[in-house]
């Protein structure tokens, strides 16, 4: 084979790079599907490599190794050469990108669930006079001067009925902050 090479190199011999195609193509192609390249991209491959050898005729060199070797290894840089190029990271088509979820996980919605059931029950607890304040306050949405009018209680019972009714929730859920 290195005698066909030098006969490319010194005169460009036709015939010479046949038998060179003929011989190598297929190896290259084989040698290609067996690093994992389709059979489109080895054989596209194997014609790049072998028009390489075309070119380069003149730089191979017996004393360096032999003609397959030399070969090979155009082969091996062409199909490193090939995987740097490909995209290795594509988006997803428009309107497909991934997002995490804006749910909250179990473990969060299992511990809100166990929060609001302990907070329901402690305002169970409240005397009635400070439940009726807090559940004016938070579930109505009253403020302490429109409590303090609908229940016909100066402002200032009212505030301190949330003041005491807020220390109760806070001493008994103070694990929860």
């Amino acid at each position: 084979m290195a005698d066909l090479l030098q006969r490319v190199a010194a005169n460009g011999d036709v015939e010479a790079f046949k038998a060179l195609f003929e011989a190598y193509a297929p190896r290259v192609k084989s040698y290609m599907l067996r690093q994992g390249a389709d059979a489109a991209t080895a054989e596209e491959l194997a014609q790049e490599t072998l028009l390489a050898v075309w070119r380069k005729a003149a730089l191979y060199s017996d004393e360096k190794g032999s003609a397959t070797t030399w070969i090979f290894t155009i082969a091996r840089n062409l199909r490193i050469d090939r995987l740097r190029k490909e995209v290795v990271w594509q988006p997803l088509p428009e309107n497909n990108d991934e997002r995490p979820s804006e749910d909250p996980s179990p473990e969060e919605d299992l511990s809100e669930r166990e929060r609001a059931e302990r907070v329901r029950a402690m305002l169970s607890e409240l005397p009635p006079d400070q439940s009726e304040v807090v559940n004016l306050a938070f579930i109505e949405g009253l403020s302490h001067s429109e409590i303090a009018t609908r229940l016909d209680l100066p402002l200032g019972t009212v505030k301190s009925r949330m003041r005491l009714a807020y220390q109760k929730i806070r001493d008994a859920l103070e694990d929860l902050r």
